[in-house]
Order: C-alpha cells, then sequence, then structure tokens
C-alpha cells in the first residue's frame, strides 16, 4: 500500500512539473512558417533593390503627415505634394486649420477630389486636436480612429512613419494587390490582409514592408503587365492571376502548396 502512495505521489510530481511554465529564458520560439520565412526573404531583396523607399508624402510634423495622408484618400501622392505647400504656409498646425475658414480649406484642396468631404474632414480633425489633445496629434491607435476622416490606414501610417510605432500593416491598393499576387493572402478586405500579413511579417518591419510593396508595385509589378522578368523576387512569387508567356495560364491560390518553390 504504502508503495502504492509513493508511485501516485512521483506521477503526480512528474505531472505538475510538465504544467510549469518555462524558466524565464528558456521559452521555446515556435518555428517560423514557410509564408513567414518567405516574407522576411521577400523584405530583404526588396531592401537591397529599394534602399532609399520610405513614405511618399511630404511632411515635415506629425499633424502635416495625417493631412496628407487624408488628402491621398482616391488621390495620388504626387498630386497631394503638390497641393500641400501652400496648405501648410496658410495653416501650419491644428490649432491654425481649427480656426479656417471652411472655404478657404476647400479652394486650397480642390484638385485632390471630394474636396468638400476632405475640407470637412481636416477642419473637425484639427479641432479634436486642438480641443482634446493639446494641439498634437495622439499616438495611439484607438484616439487617431475617432479623428473625422481617419480610418485604421491613416492611424498606422502616422503611427509607422511620425512616431515610429507600428501598431498595424498599411494596406493600401499596391499593398494588397502585390500581396495577393505573392500568395501571402488572398483576402481583398483590407482589414482581413492587415491581421494575415501582421501573422507572417514581424513586427519591426511592418512599416518599411508597405513602403517596400508599393515601391515595387509602381516600379516593377503594374496591375497590368508587370516586370516579371526583370523583378527581383520573382522565385519568391508564385505571380498568382499572372499570365506568363511561358505557362500560359493563371496560378491558383490553392496551387501554392503544390509549388516547388513553398519548401525552399
Amino acid at each position: 500500500m504504502a508503495a502504492k502512495k509513493t508511485a501516485q505521489g512521483k506521477l503526480r510530481a512528474r505531472d505538475t512539473r510538465s504544467k510549469q511554465p518555462a524558466a524565464h529564458g528558456m521559452r521555446s520560439k515556435q518555428p517560423a512558417t514557410r509564408d513567414q520565412k518567405r516574407a522576411l526573404e521577400i523584405v530583404r531583396v526588396l531592401k537591397r533593390a529599394y534602399p532609399g523607399a520610405k513614405c511618399s508624402l511630404d511632411y515635415s510634423t506629425p499633424y502635416q503627415l495625417l493631412v496628407s495622408t487624408i488628402l491621398s484618400a482616391q488621390c495620388t501622392d504626387e498630386r497631394v505634394n503638390k497641393v500641400t505647400p501652400a496648405l501648410f504656409r496658410r495653416f501650419p498646425d491644428a490649432r491654425a486649420m481649427a480656426k479656417a475658414d471652411l472655404e478657404a480649406i476647400e479652394q486650397l484642396v480642390k484638385t485632390t477630389g471630394f474636396y468638400k468631404s476632405k475640407a470637412l474632414s481636416l477642419s473637425e480633425s484639427a479641432r479634436a486636436i486642438a480641443e482634446r489633445h493639446g494641439g498634437e496629434v495622439p499616438r495611439d491607435l484607438e484616439a487617431l480612429v475617432k479623428l473625422r476622416g481617419v480610418g485604421r490606414k491613416t492611424a498606422n501610417v502616422v503611427l509607422g512613419n511620425a512616431f515610429g510605432k507600428p501598431e498595424g500593416v498599411v494596406v493600401d491598393t499596391h499593398v494588397g494587390r502585390l500581396s495577393r499576387r505573392l500568395g501571402l493572402t488572398k483576402q481583398t478586405d483590407p482589414v482581413k490582409v492587415e491581421h494575415e500579413l501582421a501573422a507572417i511579417v514581424p513586427k519591426k518591419e511592418w512599416t518599411m514592408f508597405s513602403h517596400l510593396l508599393i515601391h515595387h508595385g509602381r516600379a516593377r509589378c503594374m496591375a497590368r503587365n508587370p516586370d516579371c522578368v526583370g523583378c527581383e523576387i520573382s522565385e519568391l512569387c508564385p505571380k498568382i492571376g499572372v499570365m506568363l508567356k511561358t505557362r500560359p495560364r493563371k496560378i491558383a491560390y490553392d496551387e501554392l502548396k503544390s509549388e516547388p518553390w513553398k519548401g525552399k
């Protein structure tokens, strides 16, 4: 009977030890998935291809970046950069913009499209920043998305670039399109794309990852007739949806499991 109790005691002790958390510094890391390894390699190669990759909007302060990003909706960054110098000369900060006449803002941003809605967003967001945040752009996602005209994408642009705080992956047209072409996601909703990319791209690379895909989307991986021959990451790309001259068919997302490069 005593021997049976001793054996049970040893068994319980072993079971207790197995359930205890690993000691500090000894926690085992989960091995990187194939998509994580491929995403990291894509970042590494594109950093060499575009060493100067950065936000293409011109700004000097976090507030100016916020304004430029709001104006960039349904408008090219190039057009925004032509509009903002005059706008910032008149209204360089949130307090100045909050006091501005709405019609004056409308005239200055008219060529960016949807100017009435954008001007109202600039006016009301500036007023909120001046009244609730001491004239300074808030540094957290929750506060930013409460501002008129600011969604997750705009908030992520500001946090990642103005404050160096990557809180999410910026998903614009280029990032979404290239991510699907690269087989990193099959989602079309920007928020779902962001969540899937955040799971495979290291957090410290979230901001740069977006810049790199945007640069690559403009230089090589166009929506139509992408330059796959000259593409720096061609060997890492399944070219989903691309009609290849050497293989006249499109690659489906589900074929990724059988692609030979997948296991490299």
